[in-house]
């Protein structure tokens, strides 16, 4: 959890969560050219950012209010090594990185169950809630360096109960070997941190 910085939030953008802490927990180890993918309020970006100030750290997201939300945060706390910006995914991204990290929607989501507003996008997983995650997958490995690894969050919610197995499977699928770093339990859900390296 984030007890150094200050982050302010907003109704229409991901408010950080049990997930949100335990990707900044371990994200905030990571040396190098760093991107967070779906940065919302950017508390993990800021969190890598300030942790070493040699990072280069990149936060995108597909709600513009959240990159607004991001700088403004970034600012707040005289952050200098992080930038924000507009992206669906890779979409905006450019160049390769050390790192990639990312707490995808993974909640599954019928059309009838989408919520209104750009709020929905921070929780919609799509049918099974491993849409996003499928399309993140495919996508990372062309913004990696040679040596370069993924943290991704997983969800016992998605797949219908066997969505960290899943989401290991689609990263396996696309060149990576997965190791779980850490998993926490709510009386709910499982949530899983994915270490994925290029294999």
């Amino acid at each position: 959890m984030c007890l150094v910085l200050k982050i302010k939030t907003l109704r229409d953008v991901y408010e950080p969560a049990e997930d949100s802490f335990l990707l900044a927990k371990h994200a905030k180890k990571l040396n190098g050219r760093i991107l967070e993918v779906g940065c919302g309020c950017g508390i993990v970006s800021l969190e890598c950012a300030f942790s070493n100030p040699k990072n280069i750290v990149e936060g995108v997201d597909i709600n513009r209010k959240a990159v607004a939300l991001a700088k403004e945060n970034a600012k707040e706390n005289n952050i200098k090594n992080a930038r924000f910006y507009y992206s669906n995914l890779f979409s905006k991204v450019k160049g390769k990185f050390d790192w990639i990290v990312f707490n995808p929607p993974y909640l599954p989501t019928a059309k009838e169950e989408k919520i209104r507003g750009k709020i929905n996008l921070a929780f919609d997983g799509g049918r099974s809630g491993l849409e996003i995650i499928e399309k993140f997958a495919r996508g990372a490995v062309r913004h990696l360096k040679k040596n370069g690894g993924l943290l991704v969050i997983a969800s016992s919610l998605a797949a219908e109960g066997n969505g960290i197995e899943e989401a290991v499977r689609m990263l396996n699928k696309n060149g990576f070997k997965v190791d779980v770093i850490e998993e926490q339990s709510f009386f709910f859900e499982r949530i899983a941190l994915l270490r994925a390296m290029r294999s």
